[in-house]
Protein backbone atom coordinates (compact mmCIF):
# COMPACT_ATOMS: atom_id res chain seq x y z
CA UNK A 1 0.00 0.00 0.00
CA UNK A 2 0.80 3.27 -0.22
CA UNK A 3 3.20 4.33 2.70
CA UNK A 4 1.41 7.97 2.94
CA UNK A 5 -2.23 6.64 2.80
CA UNK A 6 -3.00 7.92 6.24
CA UNK A 7 -2.43 11.81 5.02
CA UNK A 8 -3.70 11.04 1.83
CA UNK A 9 -7.83 10.73 2.87
CA UNK A 10 -8.66 12.12 6.52
CA UNK A 11 -12.34 11.44 6.01
CA UNK A 12 -14.74 8.82 7.29
CA UNK A 13 -14.03 5.67 5.36
CA UNK A 14 -18.21 4.96 3.86
CA UNK A 15 -17.13 7.83 2.23
CA UNK A 16 -14.08 6.93 0.45
CA UNK A 17 -15.80 3.78 -0.10
CA UNK A 18 -18.71 5.47 -1.61
CA UNK A 19 -16.77 7.25 -4.40
CA UNK A 20 -14.73 3.79 -5.02
CA UNK A 21 -17.88 1.71 -5.30
CA UNK A 22 -19.54 4.34 -7.55
CA UNK A 23 -16.32 4.36 -9.93
CA UNK A 24 -16.62 0.52 -9.89
CA UNK A 25 -20.39 0.17 -10.64
CA UNK A 26 -20.23 2.81 -13.42
CA UNK A 27 -19.62 0.13 -16.18
CA UNK A 28 -22.43 -2.68 -14.80
CA UNK A 29 -24.90 0.14 -14.43
CA UNK A 30 -24.49 1.47 -17.83
CA UNK A 31 -25.07 -1.99 -19.16
CA UNK A 32 -28.33 -2.91 -17.66
CA UNK A 33 -29.79 1.01 -17.49
CA UNK A 34 -31.28 0.86 -21.13
CA UNK A 35 -31.85 -3.57 -21.45
CA UNK A 36 -35.81 -1.67 -20.48
CA UNK A 37 -35.77 0.54 -23.74
CA UNK A 38 -34.77 -2.15 -25.65
CA UNK A 39 -38.24 -1.98 -27.89
CA UNK A 40 -38.59 1.51 -27.84
CA UNK A 41 -35.25 2.39 -29.43
CA UNK A 42 -35.70 -0.31 -31.95
CA UNK A 43 -38.74 1.15 -32.87
CA UNK A 44 -37.13 4.88 -33.06
CA UNK A 45 -34.23 4.52 -34.74
CA UNK A 46 -35.49 1.70 -36.98
CA UNK A 47 -33.43 -1.10 -35.43
CA UNK A 48 -33.55 -4.87 -36.27
CA UNK A 49 -33.22 -7.50 -32.73
CA UNK A 50 -29.79 -8.29 -34.04
CA UNK A 51 -29.13 -4.22 -34.34
CA UNK A 52 -29.50 -3.86 -31.03
CA UNK A 53 -27.64 -6.64 -29.95
CA UNK A 54 -25.00 -5.25 -31.44
CA UNK A 55 -25.49 -1.73 -29.55
CA UNK A 56 -24.75 -4.62 -26.08
CA UNK A 57 -22.14 -6.36 -28.11
CA UNK A 58 -20.07 -3.06 -29.05
CA UNK A 59 -20.50 -2.06 -25.49
CA UNK A 60 -19.17 -5.23 -24.20
CA UNK A 61 -16.34 -5.76 -26.37
CA UNK A 62 -15.39 -2.07 -25.66
CA UNK A 63 -15.29 -2.51 -22.46
CA UNK A 64 -13.05 -5.89 -22.24
CA UNK A 65 -10.54 -4.64 -24.50
CA UNK A 66 -9.96 -1.66 -22.61
CA UNK A 67 -9.64 -2.84 -19.63
CA UNK A 68 -6.25 -4.19 -20.22
CA UNK A 69 -5.02 -0.79 -20.63
CA UNK A 70 -6.43 0.71 -17.72
CA UNK A 71 -4.54 -0.52 -15.16
CA UNK A 72 -1.10 -0.14 -16.94
CA UNK A 73 -1.64 3.51 -17.59
CA UNK A 74 -2.66 3.95 -13.60
CA UNK A 75 -0.09 1.88 -12.47
CA UNK A 76 2.38 4.75 -15.28
CA UNK A 77 0.52 8.24 -14.34
CA UNK A 78 -1.30 7.92 -11.64
CA UNK A 79 -4.94 6.71 -10.69
CA UNK A 80 -6.57 10.07 -10.88
CA UNK A 81 -5.74 10.54 -14.06
CA UNK A 82 -7.11 7.59 -15.74
CA UNK A 83 -10.44 7.68 -13.80
CA UNK A 84 -10.96 11.19 -14.62
CA UNK A 85 -10.17 10.78 -18.21
CA UNK A 86 -12.19 7.67 -18.56
CA UNK A 87 -15.44 8.86 -16.75
CA UNK A 88 -14.93 12.26 -18.71
CA UNK A 89 -15.54 10.08 -21.82
CA UNK A 90 -18.23 8.43 -20.60
CA UNK A 91 -20.09 10.89 -20.08
CA UNK A 92 -19.38 12.48 -23.36
CA UNK A 93 -20.31 8.68 -24.92
CA UNK A 94 -23.68 8.93 -23.07
CA UNK A 95 -24.54 12.45 -24.59
CA UNK A 96 -23.44 11.06 -28.43
CA UNK A 97 -25.89 8.00 -27.30
CA UNK A 98 -28.60 10.49 -26.08
CA UNK A 99 -28.36 12.50 -29.46
CA UNK A 100 -28.40 10.04 -31.72
CA UNK A 101 -31.06 9.27 -34.10
CA UNK A 102 -29.81 6.28 -36.15
CA UNK A 103 -28.43 2.85 -34.95
CA UNK A 104 -24.98 3.40 -36.33
CA UNK A 105 -24.44 6.12 -34.35
CA UNK A 106 -26.01 4.33 -31.17
CA UNK A 107 -23.68 1.12 -31.49
CA UNK A 108 -20.61 3.93 -31.85
CA UNK A 109 -21.12 5.79 -29.04
CA UNK A 110 -21.85 2.75 -26.85
CA UNK A 111 -18.67 1.14 -28.25
CA UNK A 112 -17.04 4.10 -26.99
CA UNK A 113 -19.19 4.29 -23.77
CA UNK A 114 -17.59 1.01 -23.29
CA UNK A 115 -14.01 1.91 -24.07
CA UNK A 116 -14.11 4.68 -20.77
CA UNK A 117 -16.44 2.78 -18.56
CA UNK A 118 -14.14 0.17 -17.53
CA UNK A 119 -11.66 2.86 -16.07
CA UNK A 120 -13.46 2.68 -12.89
CA UNK A 121 -14.41 -0.51 -12.64
CA UNK A 122 -10.22 -1.62 -13.05
CA UNK A 123 -9.14 1.90 -11.26
CA UNK A 124 -11.15 1.40 -8.34
CA UNK A 125 -9.93 -2.03 -6.68
CA UNK A 126 -5.94 -0.67 -7.57
CA UNK A 127 -7.30 2.41 -5.01
CA UNK A 128 -8.29 0.42 -2.34
CA UNK A 129 -5.61 -1.74 -1.80
CA UNK A 130 -3.21 1.28 -2.30
CA UNK A 131 -4.72 3.21 0.48
CA UNK A 132 -5.59 0.12 3.06
CA UNK A 133 -3.64 -2.35 4.96
CA UNK A 134 -5.22 -6.18 3.98
CA UNK A 135 -7.54 -6.32 6.79
CA UNK A 136 -8.82 -2.98 6.30
CA UNK A 137 -8.98 -3.47 2.24
CA UNK A 138 -11.15 -6.17 3.09
CA UNK A 139 -13.99 -4.29 4.80
CA UNK A 140 -13.41 -1.59 2.39
CA UNK A 141 -14.10 -3.79 -0.28
CA UNK A 142 -17.01 -5.92 1.35
CA UNK A 143 -18.38 -2.02 1.23
CA UNK A 144 -17.53 -1.59 -2.56
CA UNK A 145 -18.88 -4.87 -2.79
CA UNK A 146 -22.80 -3.81 -1.89
CA UNK A 147 -23.03 -1.23 -4.30
CA UNK A 148 -21.44 -2.95 -7.00
CA UNK A 149 -23.96 -5.70 -6.56
CA UNK A 150 -27.00 -4.09 -5.95
CA UNK A 151 -25.98 -1.56 -9.41
CA UNK A 152 -27.23 -4.25 -11.95
CA UNK A 153 -30.42 -5.49 -9.81
CA UNK A 154 -31.28 -1.30 -9.63
CA UNK A 155 -30.44 -0.21 -13.08
CA UNK A 156 -33.24 -1.98 -14.99
CA UNK A 157 -36.03 -0.25 -12.32
CA UNK A 158 -34.62 3.01 -12.91
CA UNK A 159 -33.98 2.29 -16.63
CA UNK A 160 -37.41 1.58 -17.14
CA UNK A 161 -38.83 4.66 -15.00
CA UNK A 162 -36.98 6.65 -17.10
CA UNK A 163 -38.08 5.08 -20.10
CA UNK A 164 -42.21 5.11 -19.62
CA UNK A 165 -41.88 8.52 -18.11
CA UNK A 166 -39.67 10.24 -20.57
CA UNK A 167 -38.45 7.84 -23.38
CA UNK A 168 -35.77 6.50 -23.99
CA UNK A 169 -33.42 9.14 -24.25
CA UNK A 170 -33.60 10.15 -20.82
CA UNK A 171 -31.91 6.77 -20.03
CA UNK A 172 -28.82 7.99 -21.33
CA UNK A 173 -28.59 11.71 -20.34
CA UNK A 174 -29.10 10.25 -17.28
CA UNK A 175 -25.94 8.38 -17.39
CA UNK A 176 -24.47 11.25 -18.84
CA UNK A 177 -25.33 13.11 -15.58
CA UNK A 178 -23.99 10.15 -13.31
CA UNK A 179 -20.53 10.36 -15.39
CA UNK A 180 -20.39 14.28 -14.90
CA UNK A 181 -21.23 14.45 -10.97
CA UNK A 182 -18.76 11.49 -10.13
CA UNK A 183 -16.32 13.63 -12.56
CA UNK A 184 -16.78 16.68 -10.28
CA UNK A 185 -16.43 14.10 -7.05
CA UNK A 186 -13.51 12.68 -8.43
CA UNK A 187 -11.72 15.53 -9.33
CA UNK A 188 -12.46 17.85 -5.77
CA UNK A 189 -11.82 15.11 -3.44
CA UNK A 190 -10.60 11.68 -4.83
CA UNK A 191 -6.27 11.90 -3.80
CA UNK A 192 -3.40 10.30 -6.30
CA UNK A 193 -3.01 7.11 -4.41
CA UNK A 194 -0.24 5.84 -6.01
CA UNK A 195 3.36 6.66 -5.00
CA UNK A 196 5.52 7.49 -6.92
CA UNK A 197 8.39 5.09 -5.36
CA UNK A 198 5.50 2.21 -7.33
CA UNK A 199 4.97 3.88 -10.68
CA UNK A 200 6.33 1.78 -13.63
CA UNK A 201 7.54 2.40 -17.32
CA UNK A 202 4.63 2.63 -19.54
CA UNK A 203 5.79 0.99 -22.89
CA UNK A 204 5.09 -1.65 -25.33
CA UNK A 205 7.94 -4.14 -24.01
CA UNK A 206 7.03 -3.27 -20.25
CA UNK A 207 3.26 -3.94 -21.04
CA UNK A 208 4.47 -7.11 -22.70
CA UNK A 209 6.66 -8.18 -19.97
CA UNK A 210 3.59 -7.77 -17.63
CA UNK A 211 1.10 -9.60 -19.36
CA UNK A 212 3.09 -12.15 -20.17
CA UNK A 213 3.97 -12.38 -16.15
CA UNK A 214 0.32 -12.59 -15.26
CA UNK A 215 -1.31 -14.62 -18.12
CA UNK A 216 1.32 -17.17 -17.41
CA UNK A 217 0.61 -17.38 -13.57
CA UNK A 218 -1.95 -20.40 -13.30
CA UNK A 219 -2.58 -18.85 -9.67
CA UNK A 220 -3.98 -15.73 -11.03
CA UNK A 221 -5.75 -16.79 -13.65
CA UNK A 222 -7.59 -19.73 -11.41
CA UNK A 223 -8.78 -16.81 -8.51
CA UNK A 224 -9.68 -14.61 -11.61
CA UNK A 225 -12.00 -16.74 -12.15
CA UNK A 226 -13.01 -17.92 -8.86
CA UNK A 227 -13.76 -14.13 -8.48
CA UNK A 228 -15.37 -13.22 -11.15
CA UNK A 229 -17.24 -16.09 -13.05
CA UNK A 230 -19.72 -17.04 -9.91
CA UNK A 231 -21.35 -13.33 -10.45
CA UNK A 232 -22.93 -14.43 -13.77
CA UNK A 233 -24.78 -17.07 -11.86
CA UNK A 234 -26.72 -14.27 -10.70
CA UNK A 235 -26.43 -11.98 -13.50
CA UNK A 236 -27.73 -14.44 -15.74
CA UNK A 237 -30.69 -13.89 -13.24
CA UNK A 238 -30.85 -10.04 -13.68
CA UNK A 239 -29.94 -10.39 -17.96
CA UNK A 240 -33.37 -12.53 -17.75
CA UNK A 241 -35.33 -10.72 -16.00
CA UNK A 242 -37.75 -9.54 -18.68
CA UNK A 243 -38.80 -13.58 -19.69
CA UNK A 244 -37.96 -14.88 -15.90
CA UNK A 245 -39.99 -12.86 -14.36
CA UNK A 246 -43.08 -11.97 -16.64
CA UNK A 247 -43.14 -15.23 -18.90
CA UNK A 248 -42.23 -17.85 -16.38
CA UNK A 249 -43.37 -16.48 -12.71
CA UNK A 250 -46.14 -14.33 -14.48
CA UNK A 251 -45.52 -11.26 -12.62
CA UNK A 252 -46.46 -7.84 -13.76
CA UNK A 253 -43.86 -5.17 -14.55
CA UNK A 254 -45.06 -3.48 -11.47
CA UNK A 255 -44.09 -6.75 -9.64
CA UNK A 256 -40.28 -6.95 -10.96
CA UNK A 257 -39.47 -5.12 -7.61
CA UNK A 258 -39.54 -7.79 -5.15
CA UNK A 259 -37.00 -9.74 -7.54
CA UNK A 260 -34.70 -6.66 -7.23
CA UNK A 261 -35.51 -6.45 -3.19
CA UNK A 262 -34.36 -9.88 -2.81
CA UNK A 263 -31.09 -9.83 -4.30
CA UNK A 264 -29.82 -6.84 -3.21
CA UNK A 265 -30.87 -7.66 0.23
CA UNK A 266 -28.83 -10.93 -0.09
CA UNK A 267 -26.07 -8.84 -1.75
CA UNK A 268 -25.74 -6.35 1.47
CA UNK A 269 -25.86 -9.00 4.03
CA UNK A 270 -23.58 -10.99 2.98
CA UNK A 271 -21.24 -8.10 1.91
CA UNK A 272 -22.01 -6.54 5.74
CA UNK A 273 -20.73 -9.94 6.71
CA UNK A 274 -17.57 -9.96 4.94
CA UNK A 275 -16.75 -6.82 6.57
CA UNK A 276 -17.77 -7.95 9.92
CA UNK A 277 -15.93 -11.24 9.38
CA UNK A 278 -12.63 -9.02 8.21
CA UNK A 279 -9.21 -10.08 10.47
CA UNK A 280 -11.59 -12.80 12.61
CA UNK A 281 -11.58 -16.05 10.74
CA UNK A 282 -8.56 -16.87 8.07
CA UNK A 283 -9.61 -15.84 4.26
CA UNK A 284 -9.92 -19.48 3.30
CA UNK A 285 -12.29 -20.32 5.53
CA UNK A 286 -14.36 -16.93 4.53
CA UNK A 287 -14.17 -17.72 1.03
CA UNK A 288 -15.53 -21.62 1.68
CA UNK A 289 -18.52 -20.60 3.47
CA UNK A 290 -19.23 -18.33 0.47
CA UNK A 291 -18.73 -20.98 -2.02
CA UNK A 292 -20.83 -23.60 0.56
CA UNK A 293 -23.83 -20.91 0.34
CA UNK A 294 -23.78 -20.80 -3.34
CA UNK A 295 -23.82 -24.61 -4.18
CA UNK A 296 -26.46 -25.30 -1.39
CA UNK A 297 -28.53 -22.19 -2.72
CA UNK A 298 -27.47 -23.49 -6.40
CA UNK A 299 -28.56 -27.33 -5.34
CA UNK A 300 -31.83 -26.04 -3.87
CA UNK A 301 -32.70 -23.41 -6.81
CA UNK A 302 -32.18 -26.73 -9.23
CA UNK A 303 -33.90 -29.64 -7.38
CA UNK A 304 -37.38 -26.94 -6.99
CA UNK A 305 -37.40 -26.20 -10.46
CA UNK A 306 -36.82 -29.47 -11.33
CA UNK A 307 -39.76 -30.90 -8.89
CA UNK A 308 -42.47 -27.90 -8.58
CA UNK A 309 -43.82 -25.60 -11.60
CA UNK A 310 -41.82 -22.37 -10.44
CA UNK A 311 -43.90 -19.87 -8.52
CA UNK A 312 -43.06 -16.52 -7.25
CA UNK A 313 -43.41 -17.93 -3.88
CA UNK A 314 -40.42 -19.09 -3.76
CA UNK A 315 -38.69 -19.06 -6.92
CA UNK A 316 -36.69 -16.10 -6.08
CA UNK A 317 -35.14 -17.00 -2.70
CA UNK A 318 -32.53 -19.17 -3.72
CA UNK A 319 -30.88 -16.64 -5.58
CA UNK A 320 -31.28 -13.99 -2.59
CA UNK A 321 -28.99 -16.77 -0.57
CA UNK A 322 -26.59 -17.51 -3.64
CA UNK A 323 -25.91 -13.14 -3.67
CA UNK A 324 -25.28 -13.76 0.12
CA UNK A 325 -22.46 -16.38 -0.51
CA UNK A 326 -21.05 -14.67 -3.50
CA UNK A 327 -20.72 -11.21 -1.62
CA UNK A 328 -19.59 -13.10 1.46
CA UNK A 329 -16.50 -14.30 -0.61
CA UNK A 330 -15.56 -12.48 -3.54
CA UNK A 331 -14.05 -8.90 -1.43
CA UNK A 332 -11.70 -11.67 -0.17
CA UNK A 333 -10.50 -13.44 -3.73
CA UNK A 334 -10.65 -10.37 -5.27
CA UNK A 335 -8.17 -8.88 -2.55
CA UNK A 336 -6.14 -11.89 -2.80
CA UNK A 337 -5.39 -11.47 -7.00
CA UNK A 338 -4.49 -8.01 -6.01
CA UNK A 339 -2.26 -9.04 -3.67
CA UNK A 340 -0.25 -11.55 -6.06
CA UNK A 341 2.00 -9.12 -7.55
CA UNK A 342 1.64 -5.70 -5.39
CA UNK A 343 3.68 -3.89 -8.00
CA UNK A 344 1.90 -4.38 -10.97
CA UNK A 345 -2.23 -3.74 -9.07
CA UNK A 346 -3.24 -1.58 -11.82
CA UNK A 347 -2.07 -4.41 -14.56
CA UNK A 348 -3.87 -6.91 -12.45
CA UNK A 349 -6.79 -5.50 -11.71
CA UNK A 350 -7.22 -4.92 -15.78
CA UNK A 351 -6.95 -8.69 -16.14
CA UNK A 352 -9.19 -9.82 -13.63
CA UNK A 353 -11.65 -7.03 -15.29
CA UNK A 354 -11.15 -8.60 -19.14
CA UNK A 355 -11.92 -11.82 -17.64
CA UNK A 356 -14.66 -11.08 -15.60
CA UNK A 357 -16.54 -8.94 -18.65
CA UNK A 358 -15.54 -11.30 -21.39
CA UNK A 359 -17.54 -13.24 -19.09
CA UNK A 360 -20.29 -11.04 -18.58
CA UNK A 361 -20.50 -10.96 -22.54
CA UNK A 362 -20.66 -14.74 -22.79
CA UNK A 363 -23.83 -15.04 -20.86
CA UNK A 364 -25.31 -11.86 -21.83
CA UNK A 365 -24.90 -12.41 -25.41
CA UNK A 366 -25.39 -16.58 -25.84
CA UNK A 367 -26.57 -17.85 -23.12
CA UNK A 368 -29.21 -15.54 -21.27
CA UNK A 369 -30.74 -15.64 -24.71
CA UNK A 370 -31.04 -19.50 -24.75
CA UNK A 371 -32.29 -20.40 -21.13
CA UNK A 372 -34.16 -17.14 -20.14
CA UNK A 373 -37.51 -18.71 -20.75
CA UNK A 374 -36.81 -21.69 -18.60
CA UNK A 375 -36.43 -21.95 -14.50
CA UNK A 376 -34.93 -24.73 -15.08
CA UNK A 377 -32.64 -24.14 -17.82
CA UNK A 378 -31.69 -20.77 -15.77
CA UNK A 379 -31.09 -23.14 -12.77
CA UNK A 380 -28.69 -25.13 -14.49
CA UNK A 381 -26.68 -22.15 -16.08
CA UNK A 382 -26.54 -20.74 -12.87
CA UNK A 383 -24.55 -23.70 -11.14
CA UNK A 384 -22.79 -24.68 -13.95
CA UNK A 385 -21.30 -20.86 -14.05
CA UNK A 386 -20.78 -21.02 -10.23
CA UNK A 387 -18.87 -24.48 -10.30
CA UNK A 388 -16.09 -23.21 -12.75
CA UNK A 389 -15.33 -20.61 -9.74
CA UNK A 390 -15.50 -23.63 -7.17
CA UNK A 391 -13.34 -25.99 -9.35
CA UNK A 392 -10.73 -22.88 -9.96
CA UNK A 393 -10.75 -22.16 -6.34
CA UNK A 394 -10.34 -26.26 -5.00
CA UNK A 395 -7.48 -26.30 -7.54
CA UNK A 396 -5.96 -22.92 -6.04
CA UNK A 397 -6.49 -24.51 -2.70
CA UNK A 398 -4.64 -28.13 -3.52
CA UNK A 399 -2.07 -26.48 -5.75
CA UNK A 400 -0.86 -23.44 -3.08
CA UNK A 401 -2.12 -24.37 0.61
CA UNK A 402 -0.97 -21.35 2.44
CA UNK A 403 -3.89 -19.11 0.09
CA UNK A 404 -6.22 -17.49 1.88
CA UNK A 405 -4.12 -18.51 5.28
CA UNK A 406 -1.38 -16.17 6.01
CA UNK A 407 -1.49 -12.34 5.30
CA UNK A 408 0.12 -11.12 2.01
CA UNK A 409 4.19 -10.73 2.64
CA UNK A 410 4.26 -7.29 0.39
CA UNK A 411 2.39 -4.30 1.38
Amino acid sequence: MNPDAAKLWRGPRWALALMIAALGSVGPFSIDTYLPAFAGIAADVRATPVQMQQTLSAYLFGFAFMNLFHGALSDSVGRRPVVLWGVGVFALASTGCALSTHVGALIAFRALQGLSAGAGVVVSRAIVRDMFAPVEAQRVMSQVTIYFGVAPAIAPIIGGWLFVHAGWHAVFWFLAAIGLVLWTAIWRWLPESLHPSQAQPFNARDLMRGYVQLGSSPRFLLLALASGIPFNGMFLYVLSAPAFLGDVLGLAPTQFFWFFLISIAGIMAGALASGRLAGRIERRVQVRWGFRIMVASALVNLAANAAFEPHASWAMLPIAGYSFGWSLMVPVVTLMVLDLFPERRGMASSLQATIGSLANGLVAGAIAPLVMHSALGLSVASIALMSIGLVAWRIVRTRWPQSGIDPPAAP
